[in-house]
């Protein structure tokens, strides 16, 4: 019986990380949270000159997903015709949590330089 509690707890705890994974997968998305987390708002073109590599195509549609998981939030405006992005209060909350993966993502790449050196 304390098995299945356990488990269950668990289960319930391992789909909210794949949840999370969901809506962040992908090469384009923690790039885009970062650089509003960094600009806090930006229009498209300068998202896309401060990412680079990414396609005007690739970029609107992991804008749209982004919006769509209320992560951003698009702001039209009429004069002249621009459009803005910024992150919503839950695309702030991300902070955190890209802070960490970053964090760690560094120990870890100099742990494997540190343990496999290349002379």
């Amino acid at each position: 019986m304390k098995k299945d509690i356990g488990f269950n707890i668990c289960k319930k705890e391992i789909l909210a990380v794949q949840d999370a994974l969901e809506l962040l997968k992908g090469k384009w998305k923690i790039q885009i949270i970062g650089t509003l987390i960094y600009y806090e708002e930006a229009r498209f073109s300068e998202i896309e000159k401060m990412i680079g590599e990414i396609t005007p195509k690739m970029l609107s549609k992991e804008l749209k997903e982004l919006e769509i998981n209320q992560i951003v939030k698009r702001t039209e405006f009429d004069t002249p015709v621009s459009v803005k992005y910024e992150l919503t209060t839950q695309g702030k909350s991300c902070k955190t949590l890209i802070v960490a993966l970053y964090e760690w993502g560094s120990q870890h790449k100099q742990k494997i330089i540190d343990d496999y050196p290349l002379s």
